[in-house]
């Protein structure tokens, strides 16, 4: 079980950042909108980049480290995308889906570090 949900986050935090990636290049070249979406592009794919450092973490306290930061990045990103579209950079719909994408991803996210807390504790 932990391997497919291990592969599932990777996956989406992977998948999430080609989105985040899109978003900024539209952002930049459709709405001449660099700051923000460049806060959006640093933390939207450094979490997944701190999934894939996760994986080959040393030990559990340091895996579990690891995907607390890329949480905390992800609810970064969740702060700047309602920022952006709070400000009218970006319309509702892409919010939405942005933000539906990125809950998944910190759901699991949550999912996975409570299990493997909880799996050192027994």
């Amino acid at each position: 079980m932990k391997y497919e949900k291990s592969e599932c986050l990777k996956d989406k935090s992977y998948f999430f950042a080609i989105r985040i990636v899109r978003f900024y290049q539209f952002s930049k070249d459709e709405r001449r909108e660099f700051i923000f979406s460049k806060q959006v592009l640093r933390s939207g794919t450094s979490s997944g980049t701190m999934v894939e450092e996760a994986m080959q973490g040393e030990s559990k306290m340091d895996f579990i480290h690891t995907l607390s930061i890329a949480n905390k990045e992800a609810n970064e990103t969740r702060y700047w995308i309602r920022l952006l579209k709070d400000t009218d950079f970006i319309d509702e719909k892409l919010s939405q889906s942005l933000i539906y994408d990125l809950e998944e991803l910190i759901k699991l996210l949550v999912s996975i570090i409570k299990t493997t807390k909880n799996f050192n504790l027994k």
